[in-house]
């Protein structure tokens, strides 16, 4: 087992750096864009009221990512939602190394296609420093996630974390991975 490397990790070595080494015309492999983590994040905020929203979410995550997520506290008091400083809010869970790649792959691979009506995922979701986030509005599409034994429809938050300087060059990156973008232009003559 200390030998084993995960599919997508393959296959940015082999592959991937390379093409994106000719495409941006690196003069250093280190400069080379890799992908640096995934955060994860469920918010709950319906646990102030059912604590045991909390416990599931806690489950679910650790069932979907395979490592237990950290619960997340309000920051500060904000009375129109009842919510006191330090009240559990959500849980987290930051992925690397080997589990990271293994996520990546299930998510791209499995859990993307099972979304309904499916065209791919918006290629507007670049923060300006080289990193991506996607919104899941159900669980459910992961396949680990049993659908009978689910109580109540959840939503995640995904970000991968590169080391890209640019936009430009995360589309890239996440591209060679096998993210389904589709561009805006593509998007628009849909409609």
């Amino acid at each position: 087992m200390a030998d084993y490397k995960p599919r997508l990790l393959n296959t940015y070595r082999e592959t991937i750096m390379p093409e994106m080494k000719k495409r941006f015309d690196y003069d250093n492999t280190m400069r080379i864009p890799e992908l640096k983590k995934i955060v994860v994040n469920m918010g709950l905020g319906i646990a102030k009221d059912e604590p045991q929203q909390l416990e599931r979410g806690i489950e679910e995550l650790t069932t979907i990512t395979g490592q237990k997520p950290v619960i997340t506290r309000s920051k500060k008091s904000i009375a129109n939602f009842n919510i006191r400083e330090g009240m559990p809010i959500g849980v987290r869970v930051t992925l690397r190394r080997a589990k990271m790649y293994e996520f990546l792959d299930r998510f791209i691979s499995l859990a993307l296609p099972r979304v309904r009506d499916f065209n791919g995922v918006s290629d507007r979701s670049f923060d300006g420093s080289g990193n991506y986030s996607i919104g899941v509005q159900e669980q459910i599409i992961c396949p680990e996630i049993e659908y009978d034994k689910v109580d109540r429809i959840r939503g995640m938050d995904v970000t991968f974390v590169t080391s890209s300087e640019t936009d430009e060059e995360c589309f890239e990156l996440l591209r060679l991975f096998g993210m389904p973008f589709v561009r805006r232009e593509e998007s628009q003559q849909a409609a």
